[in-house]
This record gives C-alpha cells, structure tokens and sequence, in this order.
C-alpha cells in the first residue's frame, strides 16, 4: 500500500537551497517499507528538486551555475506578459526539474556517500513549498 507525506518547507526564495534528506529519511522509516521506490516531488512551477552534496561550496557553485544560465535580471516574455518578475525562476525550475526517485533497500535510501535530496526554490519571494514524498512498497 503507498504512503504519503506532505511536508511544509519555508523558503527564502532566489535559489535558497535545503537539505530535505533528514525528512524524507523519517518519511522512509516511518512507512515501514524495506523495498520499493520513494518520489520527492514539488508542487509549483518555480521551485525544484535534485540531489547534491550540501554543503556550502557546492550550494554556492549551484546558485552561481543557475545564475549564470538564467540571470535574474534578464530579460524574459514571461516578465512582460505577466509583470512578477520571476520569469528567470521558472526556466531555473524547468531544467532541473519538480521530482526525483530513489530507490528503498533494506529500509534505507540509495543514495551514495555524500548526494542528498534537496529542494531549489527559485522564486522570487519567500515560499510555504509544499513537498510530497510518496512512497510505494516493491515486490522483492
């Protein structure tokens, strides 16, 4: 039977970068499954999530990278359209992307040595995101 999760993350918006491993480490071990696949999944068309290793050097080489391909200060037909200034976050989230599967073996996440999960909110505001972890049992 699936499992689900919703958690609440306060954000502070401009590519503000959070660690939700712990959380979603909880959701895993409270749904009891030794198998099966866990989706991390974020509602909203400006925020993202992906792994990493976190902590400070790389955040700072991803908030650079992200501001490199797509500037806040650019220029985009979104911003004109739509006159919220945040058509910059919106092409961030699109390459990233919302969600992300990992593996459940042996009751513990599959992720390697150092990537954790992250949530990447680009927005330009702060932000109540929403995350859904979802959590589907395998036939072993």
């Amino acid at each position: 039977m699936p499992y689900t999760q919703v958690l609440q993350v306060p954000t502070r918006g401009h590519t503000d970068v959070l660690n939700l491993t712990p959380q979603v480490e909880a959701a895993v071990l409270e749904s009891g499954v030794q198998n099966g696949l866990v989706v991390v999944f974020v509602p909203g068309s400006t925020a993202a999530i992906t792994t990493m290793e976190y902590e400070p050097g790389c955040v700072a080489d991803f908030q650079r990278l992200m501001e490199t391909l797509a500037p806040e200060s650019g220029d985009y037909a979104h911003n004109q359209r739509w006159g919220d200034g945040n058509g910059y976050a919106h092409l961030r989230a699109s390459l990233v992307g919302p969600s992300l599967c990992v593996p459940i073996i042996d009751g513990r996440l599959a992720l390697g040595s150092w990537q954790q999960i992250v949530l990447a909110d680009f927005d330009n505001r702060p932000r109540q995101r929403r995350v859904v972890v979802h959590i589907l049992e395998g036939n072993a």
